[in-house]
């Protein structure tokens, strides 16, 4: 359960993401944010708390290729990935098939989702949720496109309509920002 959601702009990805650690019908309001930065990259996870400590503190992402950074994200990012969740007992294998979780991924200025299958997207509109709350957060975003918001404002609004309809979403909201380089 969870509402990260990103926006990328002239130059920078931006992300914010809620407090909410969600097991049945039990929440914590956790203390370790669920946005971060490293090196270059910034992250959003949601599935599991677990995947995005792997991510923040073990993965060791090499420099992103800016020739064909689709095709790089794809391959060397997502392979740098799973080798990261493999080491540290996240990674899940059903019928020879490995999945992971799901997670937003800033880089030189552009967005991807990373789902579970490690499928790399970028949606055309700049903008993107993961999530229980994703669904809603997405809504306030379309719904901001045109307005004179600062990115930092549009995040917010997102956050808290997941908030306000979700029952997995909680603040306090965190945010990071990542600049094209």
């Amino acid at each position: 359960m969870t509402a990260i959601v990103g926006l990328a702009t002239a130059g920078a990805v931006h992300l914010g993401g809620d407090s909410a650690g969600v097991a049945g019908y039990s929440l914590t309001v956790r203390a370790d944010a669920k946005v971060f930065a490293t090196g270059p990259y910034v992250m959003g996870f949601t599935s599991s708390f677990r995947m995005g400590q792997l991510l923040r503190w073990s993965l060791k992402p090499p420099e992103p290729d800016t020739s064909d950074l689709e095709r790089f994200m794809a391959t060397a990012f997502v392979d740098a990935v799973r080798a990261t969740l493999r080491d540290g007992g996240w990674l899940r294998k059903d019928h020879d098939q490995e999945e992971g979780g799901t997670f937003l991924v800033g880089v030189r200025g552009r967005l991807f989702c990373v789902q579970d299958d490690f499928q790399v997207a970028e949606a055309a509109d700049g903008y993107a949720a993961v999530g229980c709350g994703a669904g809603i957060a997405l809504g306030a975003l379309y719904a901001t496109a045109r307005a004179r918001r600062t990115p930092h404002a549009r995040l917010g609004l997102a956050l808290e309509a997941a908030e306000r309809f979700s029952a997995g979403v909680r603040g306090p909201f965190a945010y990071v920002t990542g600049e094209a380089a």
